[in-house]
């Protein structure tokens, strides 16, 4: 009897545990963050019309996100939270611009996404005709995953949105943050 109640106890503090290093749903969290960079800019584009505005029928790429200690060095969850974010653009009605038909001039490495440097966002946006860019970075810390999603018009690198959250480090979390390629 006292190994039975042994035995319930553990799996009790077992599954207790389990609560505190469970992942954030990843896919609500970055449709939120999209929802917030075109609330963001649709907020401008009251205060200003037609200086900030971002419309649907303009072309916008989105790249993966960056580790921000290595700009050139994405992981799984930096390609994962830019595929997430360019399927939310598109299900708002966004013309998204798919980057891996068009590789020219962006900096598509095999696993590890595509990233734009900032020197070339002019000249890429100009070929693929984008009016804006969604480019993001992320850091980890001990216990949270901190993320910066932006919204950059193309023509003159002016942030039009911008949006910062976290992320709890979880088991499915770290595994993406550790395949770095």
């Amino acid at each position: 009897m006292k190994q039975i109640l042994t035995s319930i106890l553990l799996v009790i503090l077992m599954a207790g545990c389990s609560i505190f290093s469970k992942d954030y749903n990843l896919i609500a969290t970055s449709y939120k963050a999209t929802d917030k960079l075109l609330k963001g800019v649709r907020d401008i584009h009251h205060l200003e019309p037609r200086s900030n505005g971002v419309y649907t029928n303009q072309p916008i790429l989105v790249t993966s996100f960056v580790n921000i200690d290595n700009v050139q060095q994405s992981s799984t969850l930096g390609r994962v939270i830019g595929e997430q974010i360019g399927s939310r653009l598109a299900q708002r009605g966004y013309k998204v611009i798919e980057m891996k038909m068009r590789t020219s001039n962006v900096f598509v490495q095999e696993r590890t996404g595509e990233l734009l440097l900032s020197r070339e966002l002019r000249e890429i946006s100009f070929q693929h005709d984008a009016y804006a860019v969604v480019v993001g970075t992320y850091g980890a810390g001990k216990e949270s995953i901190y993320v910066t999603a932006k919204l950059i018009r193309a023509k003159d690198n002016v942030i039009l949105s911008s949006y910062d959250y976290y992320l709890p480090i979880g088991p499915d979390t770290k595994r993406m943050l550790q395949k770095k390629h």
